[in-house]
C-alpha cells in the first residue's frame, strides 16, 4: 500500500469501465497508459488473453484496446489489464437481449417523441436488461439474475449478496458463500433487516433461511428466500458472518415493484433513484440527487407494451395540456403527463401552483402534502398538512406501517388545524413513501434522502482532518471513527462551538472537504401553558411543551418560586412539564408562569377561581379496604426488580375516603402504625415524613398513587431494592377510617462477589478462591461461574458448566508463562449477578529441574570448586539463580549448609572455609519464580585435602617448532601445565635469567604467560622455562626467531652490454634479516622518464641479463633484496646510465647549458586567524611555492608539532594543510608554518581561537 501521504502512481492515464452488454453483441474495453512503448497484458479470471478469434487486441500508441466478440454468458466474469506494476479490474455483464416486437406505426406529430423507444435499438436493449424487469413467472433471483460477484480477498465472503429486485407477489432469493478452508467451525450467520431486525424470528409461509456446505470446494452456501413478496418487503438488508476471531457483513437492498400492465403505469418509479448503470434500483450506497425524475427512461422501457393512444386524450398544443392539468385532480397527474409525453412534470406542478382552477375539496384535508421532498442525509424535514376539522385523529404512516412515538425520532406536532410530522437526523433509512390518514381519507407523498459520498475501494486507509491536523482516538474519545464497507464515518461525541471548521477525509488517491458550523441550540415552545378557570376543590393543571427533553425549567406563582408538596405537585416528563394543584381554594388564584433553565424566555398563564354553592345532604358511609384474603393479614408480595409493581386496593366509603399511602422506613426503631393524619392538607405544611414513615402522594413518575372512587392503585414502574418494606395504606372520612399493612419484597440477581484470590500456582493449574457476595437478592444463591481470561485479551473464558458450589476452585488447563486474570459470577434462582472484579495478574510457573554435569573441579585443603550445566527445563519465568549447600557424610544429611548467602547466576564456584579432612556431599539446586527445584547432588564424598600432583609442562604444537615472529609484533606464549600443590615457574635465555622490562612473565595456578609487547631483533634466541614442586621438575625449551627485512644487495655494476642486452653482477645484502634471503627483484628505468619497470622477480641469482632494450636509449637499474618479511626498503641501483648504441653510429650530445630554477621559498597564500568550538576538528590552510621543494614544518607557540599525534600535516602541489583532530581550549594560540630549502627560509602565522559551546 502507498504511502498516506503521498499519491500513487498509475501508469494508466484512462481506465477501462465495466460494461453491460447484450448477448450476441461485441464488447470493447479501452484503455490508455502515461506513455508509449508500455507493454500491456489483459487477463481474464487471473489467465492471459492473447488474440483469437474470441478476443482482439490492439495497440496504437498509448491507445490500447480488447474486443469480446460474439459475447455470451459464459464470457461474464472479472478481467484485468495489468501495464508495470498497475493493475485494473473490470466486469463484463451479459443480459438477454429481448426479442423485438412489432410496433404500430407511429403518428407523425409525435414520431420523435417516441423514436428513443423503439424496440430492437441497442440502448432501448441495454436499458431493459438493467432495469432488471421481472420474469414473466413473477419471480426473480438475485443470485442468478444479478451480476458474478468477485472473490472478496480481504473479508470472509467469497461471495456476497447482491442487491435485488421482484415485483409484488414474486419470489426472490439471496446468497452468501463463505470460505470455510481455514476455519475449525461452521461460521454464524445472521440476517437482518432495516438495522435490527433479526430474520430469524421471522421465519415462516413467507420467509425461510436455508444453509448447506460444498466438500469438494469447502465453501458454505447460506440464503435468504422470500417468497410472495409484498411492499413491505422493500428496504436495506444485512448479512453478518462471525467465527471465533473474525467478523464480516455486507449490506443490500430489495426493491419491490408494483405490477406493470399495459392499461396501468406506475409512474411513481420515475421519481425513484436511478443506479450508475442507468437501471430503476434504489440503494442505500448511491449518491445522487435524490430529487432527479427519471421520465425518459420510464418512457423507454414502456415502448414494448404502448398501445394506441385515443385521440381523444392526445394534446396537439401546450394549452391543452394546461387545460387537462387544470381540471384534473392531482392523483391523474401522472397518467396525463405520461400520455402526453411530459417528461419534466415536476417544473409543470409548481407553476400549475399558482393557477387558477375549480377541483373538488377535500372533506378532511384543507391542505395536503406536496407530491414528494427530497432532504439530504443527516438533515431534518417536517410534513404539513392542515385539516377541515382541528379535532380530527390523524395517523401518520411509512410504508403502510403507522409511525409509533419513539425518543426524538419522530415528533407529531398539532397546532389548530395543521398536523406536522418532523423526522430529524434523516438516514437513508427514512427513504420511503408516508401518508397521512384522517378517518378515510389519506394523502401520499414520497421523501428522498440524497446520501453522503464514499470510498471507492472497502479497506482503504484513510485520516481524518480538522483544519489540517489529524484527528486520533486518544483525544477522550472526542472521536469516533466508524466504517461500513466503503462508507467512513465521523462522529462526534457533544458537540461544542469549538468543534466548528473544516474537516477532511484524505486517502491515497484525493480527499473530500466539509465544513461544520456549530449552533447555539434555540428552544421551541411547541405547546403554551393556557388560562384555567376551575372551581372549589378541584384540580387546576397547567402544561407546556417545549423543543429540548433535558431543559429543566422552574415554576414560579406571582413571581416568586412556586415550592411543591402534598397538595401542589411539579412534574416533568420528555419534553413535557407540569405543574398539578389539587384542591383548589381561593388562595391559589394568581399568575403562573414557567421559566426554562438557561434560556431567556417564560411561559405565563393565569388560574381563576370560581366558587359554587350547593347545598345537599351528604350520605355518610364508614370507609373499607376490601382485599381478597383472608383475614386482615395479607401475603408478602414478592417482585422482581426491574418489573412493573402495581397494587390495587378496593376501597369503599361515603362521602369519597381520602387515601393514604405511607412506606414504614427501616432506619431507626420501628414503630406500629399510628393514627393517620387528618387531612392530606394538614400535612402538607409540616416535613412528609410522619414518624418513621414516608408519606407517598406523587401522581406521577416512577412511583406514584392513583385513586379513584372505588379503588386506589400504587404503582411502582421498575421496581428497586429501596422500594422495599411495608406499605400501610389508611382511608378515613369524616365518619371513620380502615387501615391495612401490605408488605412488598423485591427480589433481584444478587451482587457482584468481591475478586477472586489466586494461589498454589503451578505449572498449568491455580486455586480460586471467593467470598459471598455482600446481598444475595432476596433469594439463596444456588452456585457460582467463573471465567478466565489473558491479561492482554478481552475475551472471557467460562471455566464451568455446571454451578460451583464452594467458594473455591482449582483451574487448570492453563499455559505456562502466559498471565491470567480471573472473575466470578454469583447466581441465584433470579439470574446471573454482574461479574466481579477481575483477581490479581497472576502466571503460571512451574519449579524448573535439577542442574545437570555436576563435577568437582578442585579440591585444596579448605575449598573445593564445583560447576554445573543449567538445567533442561528452565520455567517461563527464567531462573534467578542457583544455592550451593553441602552437609557431612554419614546419617541423614538434614543439616545441610548454605555455601552462600543467597542464589548465584554463574554455574561455577568455589566453597571455601571447608574444614580439612572432611568428607562432604555438595548438591545444588536451580530456583525461578515458582521456588527451587530438584537437586543435583554428588555421586560420590569429596574429601577436603590437597592431592599431590607430579608438575607436567603442556607444551601446544605450535610452540614445539621455531617461533617467528616480525619486527615490532608482540609476542604472546601461553603455555598450560599441571601440577600440585601450586608449583614454580622459573623462565631462562641462553641459561641466563630473564632481565629487563621488555619482556614479561604471567603466572596463573594452571599456565605461564611470556609477554612481549614489541619485539625486536635482540629478542631472539632460546627460551627453558621450569616447573618445579619439591623435589620434582619439568622443563621445556622454546626457539624464538625475530626477523625483519634485509639491507639493499651491495655493489651493483653492469658488466657487460652487448646489442640489445645488459648483463649486470651484484653481491648479497650484508643484513639477511634474520631469515633467509629468498629472491631478488630487477627493475629497469628508461634515463627520459625515469619510470621503473620490473624485468625480473623471485630471482634467486646474484647476476643476470637484461633484454629487450631499446637503441639509442640510456638506462638505471636496480635491485632489491626480498626474506620471507617482505622486500628491503632501499634498491641497490647503478650509478650511471648505460646507453645502448645504434650499431656504427657514433652520436655526441651537444653541450648545454644547464638552467638554475632554484628560488627561494614563498607564501602565496598565508594562513588566516580562525576561531573554531571546541570538539570538531580545525584545519588551517596556506599555499608556498619554491625550488628544490622546501621542507615544511609547523610550530605553535614556537614548539614543534611534528611528534604530536593530534597533529596531522598534508602538503599537496604546494597546498599545506594542518589538521587539529577535536580542539581544546588549551589549543588556542599562534601556530607558525615554515618552508626552508637552500635558497632560503619563509614562514607565515596566525592565531586560533578555540570557544566552548554554551
Amino acid at each position: 500500500m502507498p504511502e498516506p501521504g503521498k499519491k500513487p502512481v498509475s501508469a494508466f492515464s484512462k481506465k477501462p469501465r465495466s460494461v453491460e452488454v447484450a448477448a450476441g453483441g461485441p464488447a470493447v474495453f479501452e484503455a490508455e497508459t502515461e506513455r508509449a512503448g508500455v507493454k500491456v497484458r489483459w487477463q481474464r479470471g487471473g489467465s492471459d488473453i492473447s488474440a483469437s478469434d474470441k478476443f482482439g487486441l490492439a495497440a496504437e500508441g498509448t491507445r490500447h484496446t480488447l474486443t469480446v466478440r460474439d459475447v455470451g454468458p459464459a464470457d461474464q466474469g472479472s478481467y484485468a489489464v495489468i501495464a508495470g506494476s498497475s493493475k485494473v479490474k473490470f466486469d463484463l455483464k451479459v443480459v438477454e437481449a429481448e426479442p423485438a416486437e412489432p410496433v404500430p406505426a407511429p403518428a407523425p406529430g409525435p414520431a420523435p417523441a417516441e423514436a428513443p423507444g423503439v424496440p430492437g435499438e441497442a440502448p432501448a436493449s441495454a436499458t431493459e436488461g438493467e432495469g432488471g424487469s421481472p420474469s414473466p413467472e413473477g419471480s426473480s433471483s438475485a443470485a442468478t439474475n444479478g451480476p458474478a460477484a468477485p472473490d472478496d480477498p480481504i473479508g470472509l465472503f467469497v461471495t456476497r449478496p447482491q442487491d435485488g429486485e421482484v415485483t409484488v407477489g414474486g419470489s426472490i432469493t439471496f446468497s452468501a458463500r463463505v470460505a470455510g478452508a481455514s476455519l475449525l467451525k461452521p461460521p454464524v450467520v445472521k440476517w437482518f433487516k432495516g438495522k435490527w431486525v433479526d430474520l430469524s424470528s421471522k421465519v415462516g409461509q413467507h420467509l425461510q433461511l436455508h444453509d448447506s456446505y460444498d466438500r469438494a470446494s469447502k465453501v458454505y452456501l447460506f440464503e435468504l428466500h422470500i417468497t410472495d413478496a409484498q411492499a413491505t418487503s422493500a428496504g436495506g438488508y444485512r448479512c453478518e458472518v462471525s467465527t471465533k476471531d473474525k467478523f464480516d457483513s455486507c449490506n443490500f437492498n430489495l426493491t419491490v415493484h408494483e405490477a406493470i400492465g399495459p392499461g396501468d403505469l406506475d409512474l411513481r418509479s420515475a421519481f425513484r433513484r436511478t443506479s450508475l448503470s442507468g437501471g430503476g434500483r434504489r440503494t442505500s450506497d448511491s449518491s445522487e440527487d435524490a430529487g432527479v425524475l427519471d421520465f425518459s427512461s420510464l418512457l423507454k422501457k414502456s415502448s414494448s407494451f404502448r398501445t394506441p393512444r385515443d385521440s381523444k386524450l392526445e394534446a396537439p398544443a401546450e394549452e391543452d395540456v394546461w387545460e387537462i392539468l387544470r381540471q384534473a385532480p392531482p392523483s391523474e397527474y401522472e397518467r396525463i403527463a405520461f400520455q402526453h409525453g411530459v417528461t419534466d412534470l415536476r417544473g409543470m406542478l409548481k407553476r400549475l401552483k399558482g393557477m387558477k382552477r375549480d377541483e373538488k375539496k377535500s372533506t378532511a384535508f384543507q391542505k395536503k402534502l406536496q407530491p414528494a421532498y427530497q432532504v439530504n442525509k443527516g438533515h431534518k424535514i417536517r410534513l404539513t398538512v392542515e385539516l377541515a376539522d382541528p379535532d380530527a385523529e390523524v395517523k401518520w404512516l411509512k410504508n403502510g406501517q403507522e409511525i409509533q412515538m419513539s425518543g426524538s425520532k419522530y415528533i407529531f406536532e398539532s397546532n389548530g388545524a395543521k398536523r406536522t410530522l418532523t423526522i430529524s437526523q434523516c438516514s437513508l433509512a427514512d427513504d420511503a413513501a408516508y401518508q397521512c390518514v384522517v378517518g378515510g381519507e389519506k394523502c401520499s407523498t414520497e421523501l428522498f434522502v440524497k446520501g453522503g459520498p464514499w470510498v471507492s475501494e472497502e479497506g482503504a486507509q484513510v485520516k481524518w482532518l480538522k483544519d489540517g491536523v489529524e484527528l486520533t482516538r486518544e483525544e477522550t474519545f472526542k472521536y469516533r471513527f466508524k466504517k461500513d464497507g466503503r462508507k467512513h464515518h465521523l462522529i462526534i461525541n457533544e458537540a461544542t462551538l469549538e468543534d466548528a471548521g473544516h474537516y477532511a477525509l484524505r486517502t491515497s488517491g484525493g480527499q473530500a472537504l466539509a465544513e461544520l458550523i456549530v449552533q447555539e441550540k434555540k428552544l421551541e415552545v411547541y405547546q403554551s401553558i393556557a388560562d384555567l378557570t376551575v372551581g372549589a376543590k378541584d384540580q387546576a393543571v397547567f402544561k407546556c411543551e417545549v423543543s429540548d427533553e433535558n431543559v429543566r425549567g422552574v415554576w414560579l406563582k406571582n413571581g416568586k418560586e412556586l415550592v411543591p408538596d402534598s397538595r401542589i405537585k411539579v412534574s416533568h416528563i420528555g419534553r413535557v412539564h407540569k405543574l398539578t394543584i389539587d384542591d383548589v381554594t381561593p388562595a391559589d388564584e394568581a399568575d403562573y408562569s414557567f421559566v426554562p433553565e438557561g434560556f431567556a424566555c417564560n411561559l405565563s398563564a393565569k388560574l381563576h377561581f370560581m366558587e359554587v354553592k350547593i347545598d345537599f345532604v351528604p350520605r355518610q358511609e364508614p370507609p373499607k379496604i376490601h382485599l381478597d384474603c383472608p383475614g386482615r393479614k395479607p401475603d408478602t408480595i414478592v417482585v422482581v426488580a426491574g418489573n412493573k409493581l402495581r397494587l390495587d386496593v378496593p376501597i369503599s366509603g361515603d362521602p369519597a375516603p381520602t387515601v393514604i399511602w405511607q412506606k414504614t422506613m427501616t432506619q431507626g426503631k420501628k414503630v406500629p402504625a399510628g393514627p393517620a393524619p387528618d387531612a392530606p392538607g394538614d400535612a402538607g405544611a409540616s416535613d412528609e415524613w410522619v414518624f418513621e414513615k414516608k408519606l407517598l402522594c406523587e401522581t406521577e413518575g416512577r412511583v406514584r398513587v392513583e385513586t379513584t372512587k372505588d379503588r386506589s392503585i400504587f404503582t411502582v414502574e421498575g421496581a428497586e431494592k429501596e422500594d422495599e418494606g411495608v406499605y400501610t395504606v389508611t382511608v378515613k372520612n369524616p365518619v371513620g377510617e380502615d387501615q391495612v399493612n401490605l408488605t412488598v419484597k423485591v427480589i433481584d440477581v444478587p451482587d457482584p462477589p468481591a475478586a477472586p484470590k489466586i494461589s498454589n500456582v503451578g505449572e498449568d493449574s491455580c486455586t480460586v478462591q471467593w467470598e459471598p457476595p455482600a446481598y444475595d437478592g432476596g433469594q439463596p444463591i444456588l452456585g457460582y461461574i467463573l471465567e478466565r481470561k489473558k491479561k492482554k485479551s478481552y475475551r472471557w473464558m467460562r471455566l464451568n458448566f455446571d454451578l460451583l458450589r464452594d467458594l473455591q476452585h482449582e483451574a487448570r488447563r492453563m499455559i505456562e508463562g502466559v498471565v491470567y486474570e480471573m472473575r466470578v459470577y454469583a447466581v441465584n434462582a433470579i439470574g446471573m449477578s454482574r461479574p466481579s472484579p477481575a483477581s490479581q495478574p497472576f502466571m503460571p510457573v512451574g519449579p524448573p529441574s535439577e542442574p545437570t554435569h555436576l563435577a568437582v573441579e578442585d579440591i585444596s585443603d579448605t575449598t573445593v570448586s564445583l560447576k554445573w550445566r543449567p538445567p533442561e527445563r528452565e520455567g517461563a519465568g527464567g531462573l534467578d539463580g542457583y544455592s550451593v549447600e553441602y552437609c557431612q557424610e554419614g546419617g541423614e544429611c538434614s543439616e545441610w549448609v548454605a555455601a552462600l548467602q543467597g542464589l548465584t547466576e554463574r554455574t561455577s564456584m568455589l566453597v571455601k572455609d571447608l574444614p580439612t579432612g572432611a568428607r562432604l556431599l555438595f548438591r545444588v539446586r536451580a530456583h525461578n519464580v515458582a521456588g527451587p527445584g530438584a537437586p543435583a547432588t554428588t555421586k560420590e564424598p569429596v574429601t577436603v585435602q590437597e592431592i599431590l600432583q607430579r608438575p607436567r609442562l603442556q607444551l601446544p604444537r605450535h610452540l614445539r617448532q621455531t617461533i617467528q615472529r616480525r619486527v615490532g609484533e608482540p609476542v604472546n606464549l601461553l603455555i598450560p601445565f599441571q601440577g600440585k600443590p601450586r608449583p614454580q615457574v622459573t623462565w631462562t635465555k641462553e641459561g641466563q635469567p630473564l632481565a629487563g622490562e621488555e619482556v614479561s612473565i604471567r603466572n596463573s595456578p594452571t599456565d605461564t604467560i611470556l609477554f612481549i609487547r614489541a619485539a625486536r631483533r635482540a629478542h631472539s634466541g632460546t627460551y627453558q622455562v621450569t616447573l618445579r614442586i619439591e623435589n620434582m621438575e619439568d622443563k621445556a625449551t622454546l626457539v624464538l626467531q625475530i626477523v625483519d627485512k634485509p639491507s639493499p644487495p651491495q655493489d651493483i655494476r653492469v658488466t657487460e652490454a652487448w646489442g640489445f642486452n645488459v648483463a649486470l653482477e651484484w653481491k648479497p645484502p650484508q643484513d639477511d634479516g634474520n631469515t633467509e634471503i629468498s629472491g631478488y627483484t630487477v627493475q629497469k628505468a628508461d634515463k627520459k622518464t625515469m619510470e621503473w619497470f620490473t624485468v625480473l622477480e623471485h630471482y634467486r641469482r646474484t647476476h643476470c641479463v637484461v633484454s629487450e632494450l631499446i637503441i639509442g636509449n640510456g638506462y638505471y637499474f636496480r635491485v632489491f633484496s626480498h626474506n620471507m618479511v617482505g622486500p628491503s626498503d632501499k634498491a641497490a641501483t647503478t650509478k650511471e646510465p648505460v646507453f645502448i648504441p645504434r650499431p656504427g653510429i657514433t652520436y655526441e650530445p651537444p653541450d648545454y647549458k644547464a638552467m638554475d630554477f632554484s628560488e627561494a621559498p614563498s607564501f602565496t597564500h598565508p594562513l588566516v586567524n580562525r576561531s573554531v568550538i571546541a570538539g570538531y576538528n580545525a584545519t588551517l590552510c596556506c599555499a608556498v611555492r619554491g625550488s628544490p621543494k622546501p621542507k615544511i614544518s609547523w610550530l605553535k607557540n614556537g614548539l614543534d608539532l611534528g611528534g604530536d599525534a593530534r597533529f596531522r600535516m598534508f602538503s599537496k602541489q604546494g597546498v599545506l594543510t594542518l589538521e587539529i583532530r577535536k580542539p581544546c581550549p588549551y589549543d588556542g594560540g599562534v601556530y607558525v608554518c615554515r618552508a626552508t630549502n637552500l635558497q632560503g627560509e619563509a614562514q607565515c602565522e596566525c592565531r586560533l581561537e578555540v570557544r566552548v559551546p554554551q
